[in-house]
């Protein structure tokens, strides 16, 4: 599970988004970036989540935030989920589980009485110089654009 800590360097990634663009955190360096990991495009719950975040979109621009989204879809099923949400920001497609590693949001889950691995919702808030300023790990999907915006001012 996450070992990663408040005030750690977050970890490089280089992976491609719904539209089949090569992204990198390193790229974002100037800018403070709100990366959250999702279990699954499209279900209810992630659904809501995307929706809370993109609408209060510009209230991150305004604040310096780039918003990134993050599970292990296919770059196809990223592109769907983001045109159907008109979704303004990046989902990543980590097929191959490199970032869900890296920031260790994989692991054991419980649903209906089963065991089964899959992405934790967590979100790492990584400010301009690309270090860790705070983890929600338990996110709210109807309200978590509070939760970010409470957990940095």
């Amino acid at each position: 599970m996450i070992s990663l800590k408040v005030g750690d360097k977050a970890p490089e990634f280089e992976v491609k988004n719904q539209k089949g663009t090569l992204i990198k955190l390193k790229d974002y360096m100037g800018l403070k970036v709100v990366l959250f990991f999702y279990p699954k495009a499209s279900t209810p719950g992630c659904t809501i989540e995307a929706r809370n975040l993109s609408e209060n979109y510009n209230n991150f621009v305004k604040k310096g935030y780039e918003i990134i989204g993050v599970s292990a879809d296919s770059e196809k099923r990223q592109l769907n989920f983001c045109v159907k949400n008109e979704l303004p920001y990046n989902l990543l497609a980590d097929e191959e589980k490199s970032i869900i590693n890296a920031y260790g949001v994989w692991g054991p889950k419980k649903f209906m009485g089963k065991e089964y691995d899959g992405i934790h919702r967590t979100t790492f808030i990584i400010n301009a110089k690309g270090f860790i300023e705070n983890i929600i790990t338990k996110v709210k999907t109807k309200a978590h654009t509070s939760q970010i915006l409470d957990a940095v001012e």
